[in-house]
Parts: structure tokens; sequence; C-alpha cells
């Protein structure tokens, strides 16, 4: 599949942007079952192997599928899809009972 390199690096944000949604989502939505699970270090432990394990599979494929050959721009701008999506899920997700400032009274 050869797309113009800018065609491949808007794919590739969009690419990271799920892919944070899917792994932090996921986190968020795992730590909130914790307390209702009987055994909760399987379910955390399970959570992040597959979480991590969908994560790397999909830099993967931004760095090699898109094109035949490896082209860093494209997993420099998935990851910062992915940090994007972090940020935004962290101030979705954030508590009300924690300040804004992240300091704790």
């Amino acid at each position: 599949m050869n797309l113009p390199l800018s065609m491949q690096l808007l794919v590739s944000l969009f690419a990271g942007l799920l892919l944070g949604v899917i792994f932090f989502g996921g986190l968020w939505l795992t730590v909130k079952q914790l307390p209702k699970v009987s055994a909760p270090w399987l379910l955390f432990l399970g959570s992040a192997l597959g979480r991590t394990l969908i994560i790397l599979t999909g830099f993967w494929c931004v760095g090699i599928w898109l094109s035949e050959s490896f082209r860093w721009q494209r997993t420099a701008v998935c990851l910062a899809g992915f940090i994007i999506a972090r940020m935004v899920i962290t101030r979705y997700t954030r508590s009300t009972n924690v300040p804004a400032t992240g300091k704790s009274a």
C-alpha cells in the first residue's frame, strides 16, 4: 500500500488515538472492576498483558503495514496520538475528590 507520506501520518495519528483509547480506557475499566472480583490480581494481570499485546501489535502494524518499509515518522506520530489519548482520558476520568493540582488535602 503506497499512500503519500502525509496520508500515512494522518492514518498513524488516528491509529495512535485508537490505541490510546483501547489501552487507557481498558485500564480505567479494569481499575473500576477490581473491587468487584474475587481475584483482583488475576484481572489486573490479564488486562495488562492483553492491553500490552494489543498496543505492541498496533505500533508494529503502523510502523510496517502502511508501506513495506519502516518509517520512524509514522511510529512517532502514532506515539503522539497515543499520548494525546492518554491526556484526554486522564482528564475525563479524573476523580472529583482530587484537586486539579494533583495534591491531596
